[in-house]
């Protein structure tokens, strides 16, 4: 028996280890595919914003000569004339302005919203939630006919409160939906026990769950963030008239046809850096923060 059974055990164990090899040879091309497309992307995201900064340092001569080349020298110059002479700076603090407030009243409605759609339960619950939820359906160019009447009608036309109004209320569909996922996977026993100490419902939400839920704020924050500080369908409509009052996608709009005509394009490239720096600037530091808010649910 054992001298029948030790030949056979290599033969039977040589199939196995041959059949590992097509299966790993399909895995390498697949992550070698897979790769070579991150890479690929990457470049065509990276490239065009760094071919943007470099330009915004050259003079016009040298982007017309030669428009692939470095610099010369760098010329601060063309981001000083972008600010003052282009309102670059007027344009960058009204939208400073209208973003904090539109993000403010979005994450504070929004989050009490999906709190109480997480963790109570009333008569319509499940109506009043789905209501929510349906406006992500609904794209924001098929309601601008009758939001321009409404605004208008309000008397919150060309204002900024009508702005901010507007944009917390077309981010909270999915800030609901997102935060009420949210706030499910914190677990129940903190907020028993918070309420068996005494503790209301209202310092309950703000003292204690609210702090919990503190990955999934910053992460949507971010987002809406980077969503209000480049929209610029609505305040086009909802800003006409007034520039003192533009949001700096308006008057990115008109430097860039105001400078292609004169052929300024330094200072329209120094503007387009001004207005791209923010978001490169809360992405790499709140990179962690948005990661760590996103696989927080899946992890509790």
């Amino acid at each position: 028996m054992t001298t029948l059974d030790n030949p056979a055990a290599p033969a039977s164990a040589a199939p196995a280890a041959g059949a590992d090899r097509p299966v790993r040879r399909e895995l390498g091309v697949v992550n070698l595919l897979s790769h070579g497309f991150l890479l690929f992307w990457g470049a065509v995201t990276v490239l065009p914003l760094l071919w943007m900064v470099i330009s915004s340092f050259k003079s016009n001569a040298e982007i017309l000569a030669d428009p692939w080349g470095l610099p010369g020298a760098l010329r601060f110059d063309n981001w000083a004339r972008a600010w003052t002479g282009a309102h670059i700076g007027r344009y960058f603090l009204n939208s400073l302005v209208v973003v904090t407030g539109s993000v403010t009243l979005t994450m504070l409605t929004g989050a009490t919203a999906a709190y109480v759609f997480a963790r109570y339960e009333f008569r319509g619950r499940q109506v009043l939630y789905y209501l929510f939820v349906g406006g992500l359906m609904f794209p924001v160019f098929l309601a601008l006919v009758p939001l321009f009447f409404v605004v208008r009608n309000a008397g919150l036309f060309n204002t900024w409160t009508g702005l901010i109004l507007v944009y917390a209320a077309y981010s909270l569909p999915f800030t609901v939906f997102f935060l009420t996922a949210f706030f499910r996977t914190l677990p129940t026993s903190v907020a028993e026990a918070a309420l068996v100490d005494g503790c209301g419902h209202f310092r309950l939400f703000f003292r204690v769950m609210l702090p919990m839920a503190r990955p999934g704020m910053i992460s949507l924050a971010i987002f809406n963030f980077l969503n209000h500080w480049n929209q610029f369908l609505l305040p086009q409509v909802l800003m006409q008239g007034d520039e003192s009052k533009w949001v700096l996608a308006q008057g990115l709009a008109a430097l860039s046809v105001n400078q292609g005509y004169a052929g300024d394009y330094a200072q329209l490239f120094a503007g387009l850096t001004i207005a791209v720096v923010p978001v490169l600037l809360v992405y790499v530091a709140f990179q962690r923060q948005v990661q760590s808010g996103l696989t927080a649910g899946q992890l509790k």
